[in-house]
C-alpha cells in the first residue's frame, strides 16, 4: 500500500520550537517501504538503523548550554521508522530547555522515539569534544569505483546484477557512487555502501551499474539499502550477506542502515569521509 506522504513534515516549512516536545516525532511503518518485496515468505534479512546527530543540544540547571553527538539505534524489524525531519525538529525542541545531566536526555530520547518505532532503542551522548567513535575511518575494502564503464540505465533492476557461477567467493567491495532521492522533497540522498558476501562471484562490473541505477530511485534511506539487499539475495543467491550503507547527513543527521543475512554479521561503525 503506497503511503500518503502529504502530512510529513519533508519538504514544508516549519516552525523551529526550542521547549522539549515529544509531539514534534513522526512515525512511518516499515510496511510502506517494503512494498518491493513480492516474496510469500519472511524478509531474509535481520539488521539495525544506526543514526548520528551532531546538532543535540540543551541547556543545564543554571541555563549554561550543552553540546552532544547522539548515537540513537534501533532494529531493523521495528513496527515503524522515525522521519527524519521529525527527529531534527524533535531535537531542537531541547535547545532552551533544562536538564539536570546528559543522561537525563539520553532516557528522554531513548523513551520518546521507542514510542515512535514501537521497540526498543539505543541511546548514546557522546560529549567529550572528539569522540573516538565519530572518527573517520574510511573502509579499507577494495573499491570498484574506479570500474571503466558505460552506464545508460537509471532505473533500479535486479536484472543488471551478473553473476559467475563458477566461481565461489568470499567477498567485500566498496561504492560511494550511491545516489537516491528522499520520495517526499526529491532531494538527493549521497552515500557509501559496503557489501560483503559469501557465493557465486558477483561480476563487479555488474554491481557497480546496479548500484549506480538508483541514481533516480526515489525511497528512504532504510529502503534503498533494503531493496539493494533483496535483489543481490534474489539474483545471485549468495549464501551469506551482508550491506552497510553510510549515507552523508542532513539536517545535522545521517542515517546508516545495516542489513544482514546472519545474525553473527554487524555493521562497521566506520563514518566516512563525506560524513
Amino acid at each position: 500500500m503506497a503511503m500518503d506522504y502529504s502530512q510529513l513534515p519533508l519538504g514544508k516549512h516549519t516552525a523551529y520550537g526550542d521547549q522539549y516536545d515529544a509531539s514534534l516525532l513522526v512515525a512511518v511503518p516499515r510496511s510502506h517501504t517494503r512494498d518491493f518485496w513480492h516474496d510469500n515468505t519472511a524478509l531474509p534479512f535481520n539488521g539495525i538503523d544506526n543514526w548520528t546527530g551532531y546538532e543535540v543540544s540543551w541547556l543545564d540547571n543554571k541555563g549554561k548550554p550543552q553540546v552532544a553527538c547522539l548515537l540513537l539505534a534501533y532494529n531493523a524489524m521495528t513496527t515503524n521508522i522515525v522521519e527524519s525531519k521529525s527527529l531534527k525538529l524533535y531535537l531542537n525542541s531541547f535547545n532552551q530547555t533544562r536538564f539536570a545531566t546528559p543522561e537525563q536526555v539520553a532516557t528522554i530520547i531513548s523513551r520518546d522515539v521507542e514510542k515512535i518505532v514501537a521497540g526498543a532503542v539505543s541511546v548514546e551522548l557522546q560529549c567529550t569534544p572528539f569522540p573516538d567513535r565519530l572518527a573517520i575511518k574510511p573502509w579499507q575494502d577494495p573499491c570498484i569505483d574506479h570500474l571503466d564503464i558505460a552506464i545508460e540505465q537509471y532505473c533500479v533492476d535486479a536484472q543488471l546484477l551478473q553473476c559467475d557461477s563458477s566461481l565461489f567467493t568470499e567477498q567485500t567491495l566498496v561504492s560511494h557512487l550511491l545516489r537516491s532521492n528522499c520520495p517526499v522533497t526529491g532531494q538527493p540522498d549521497w552515500a557509501s555502501v559496503r557489501i560483503h558476501y559469501h557465493g557465486c562471484k558477483i561480476t563487479e562490473e555488474s554491481l557497480l551499474r546496479y548500484i549506480c541505477s538508483y541514481r533516480l530511485h526515489q525511497g528512504f534511506h532504510e529502503q534503498c539499502i533494503e531493496r539493494m539487499f533483496c535483489d543481490i539475495w534474489l539474483q545471485c543467491r549468495p549464501e551469506k550477506l551482508s550491506i552497510e550503507g553510510r549515507f552523508t547527513r542532513r539536517g545535522g543527521l545521517d542515517i546508516n542502515p545495516f542489513r544482514a543475512s546472519h545474525t553473527d554479521m554487524h555493521p562497521t561503525h566506520a563514518r566516512q569521509l563525506r560524513q
